[in-house]
């Protein structure tokens, strides 16, 4: 089983994660820049933080043999801060660069009218670049929320076929189903949406445009998630194909449209399973004069 992530935040996980999800089949991501937990307060510390997403993070996924891609943007919580509207002039910078595969996250949290300028001038800028993007949807007053980013999208240059909007449920997928936009679903452990339920809903709308993600943050989250989803699809019927198309080639399909995806050219191993723990790939590298190892080495 070979997966791409396509939505985990992988600055706030430890390298234990990686090797692990390795082990699970892992063997591309996507990280879409968002909030830290409390606000920022300038613009610089976006750009130190843009920077580590392009710079650091990709060189340590490397060193357990997962491929590493981004997606930058201003997310939704902190467009209402006007200390960081400023982070709209240096996106171009970064839109530029390789490996940024979407403008993201972006969309709406609390659907104030900041939020609505943030979301449009975003969108505007994926068009220009010529990059998809990727869209969060409100955690309140979703279906509602979910129905604005959908008006907004419309109002945008962008194909629907170039955004996916992010965090649905069984109240959002079907309004995202008819705009033909792509779908993507956080997997979690306690909210939002688990393996199960997800084998239901691409059991009710199939598996064209279906995203699959872990969404694993600094919080309660679990990057094995999308493991959990294709063993439950094989449970519940479904070929190696089908899930290889679900958790592989649709993520591909999707930020394929960048023209920026650097995967591997192998596939994970037929027998791969979560105990099979990878060790590092360049034990001696290092990124800046930084390893990833801690404490002398023989």
């Amino acid at each position: 089983m070979r997966i791409f992530d396509p939505h985990i935040h992988m600055t706030s996980r430890t390298t234990d994660d990686y090797r692990r999800m390795h082990a699970a089949g892992v063997r591309a991501v996507v990280e879409p820049s968002f909030w830290l937990g409390q606000p920022r307060t300038s613009v610089g510390s976006f750009t130190d933080y843009f920077d580590a997403l392009l710079g650091w993070e990709p060189f340590r996924a490397s060193q357990y043999g997962i491929a590493h891609h981004a997606t930058i943007g201003l997310n939704p919580k902190e467009a209402n801060d006007a200390r960081c509207r400023e982070v709209l002039d240096v996106l171009p910078r970064y839109l530029a660069k390789d490996r940024v595969v979407a403008v993201g996250e972006l969309g709406y949290d609390s659907m104030t009218p900041e939020e609505d300028d943030v979301f449009a001038a975003q969108l505007a800028l994926a068009a220009e670049h010529e990059l998809p993007a990727l869209v969060h949807t409100p955690h309140r007053d979703k279906l509602a929320g979910t129905r604005r980013t959908l008006d907004v999208v419309r109002e945008s240059a962008l194909e629907p076929g170039a955004v996916l909007v992010d965090h649905l449920n069984e109240m959002t997928v079907d309004v995202v189903a008819e705009s033909g936009c792509w779908m993507g679903f956080s997997v979690y452990p306690d909210t939002k949406m688990d393996e199960h339920r997800m084998v239901e809903i691409l059991r009710r709308h199939g598996l064209d445009r279906m995203i699959v993600n872990s969404a694993a943050d600094w919080g309660n989250s679990d990057p094995l998630k999308t493991r959990r989803v294709g063993e439950t699809m094989l449970a519940a019927g479904y070929t190696a194909d089908d899930v290889d198309r679900v958790l592989w080639r649709n993520p591909v399909e999707f930020y394929g449209q960048s023209g920026r995806l650097e995967l591997p050219e192998t596939e994970a191993p037929a027998g791969t399973g979560t105990s099979e723990l990878v060790g590092l790939v360049g034990a001696g590298a290092t990124f800046m004069g930084n390893s990833v190892l801690r404490g002398a080495r023989e």
